[in-house]
């Protein structure tokens, strides 16, 4: 049976309490500043949809990487329409792409124009942070989640705290971009350095968490 959109509290905690994962519930990911300043609710507008992806990005992305480096904190998750129109709107303030730029990304319900779907969460994984801040070395953590998290199909990493957005695709991309330094593209398909192992890339990481 198709899930409506939620219109009373009864129904969105209903909709909270739907476990994607066995450590995630989809109210883990509806927390929004922007809805929470300009008043706009964050709830999907096709549950069943923004269920769906949300299992896949949970299942193949998040608890792979939460098992082994512990807990992982949601900055951002799942976008309503409305919500991530008035980031984009206000772009210089909130940073949200547009709607369409963020269809099967921030916005899990809504399809990308080539039909492929997907979903994209802000984390930070916790245990990495004092690395981060010691080294400025966000790479590490980038090229474990290369060779290991297969599911993954885009990251982006933002210099606080080394938060990242990560991507689960029907169509993976496995492309890493970053704002820290050095910025730009790590990899992409048809990059030397984007097959093989790196594991002498992030092992410094490791042996400083006891991993």
């Amino acid at each position: 049976m198709k899930k409506s959109p939620p219109k009373s509290v009864k129904t969105l905690e209903t909709l909270g309490r739907v476990a994607l994962s066995p450590s995630f519930y989809m109210r883990d990911f509806l927390y929004s500043e922007i809805s929470q300043i300009e008043g706009i609710p964050n709830i999907p507008e096709f549950p069943d949809k923004a269920i769906d992806v949300g299992q896949q990005l949970c299942h193949e992305v998040l608890e792979p990487i939460q098992a082994f480096f512990g807990r992982v904190s949601i900055r951002s998750g799942y976008r309503s329409p409305s919500v991530n129109a008035k980031g984009a709107e206000n772009k210089n303030q909130y940073n949200c792409a547009s709607n369409e730029a963020n269809y099967g990304a921030h916005i899990w319900d809504y399809d990308r124009a080539d039909g492929s779907r997907g979903a994209t969460v802000c984390i930070v994984v916790n245990s990495a942070v004092p690395y981060y801040e010691k080294t400025g070395d966000w790479q590490a953590l980038a090229w474990w989640i290369h060779d290991n998290v297969k599911g993954y199909s885009k990251l982006q990493f933002y210099p606080k705290l080394a938060a990242f957005n990560i991507n689960w695709s029907t169509k993976p991309i496995k492309r890493i971009d970053s704002y820290v330094p050095p910025k730009g593209c790590l990899t992409k398909p048809g990059d030397a350095n984007h097959s093989g192992s790196h594991a002498h890339l992030y092992r410094p990481l490791l042996e400083h968490l006891g991993l």
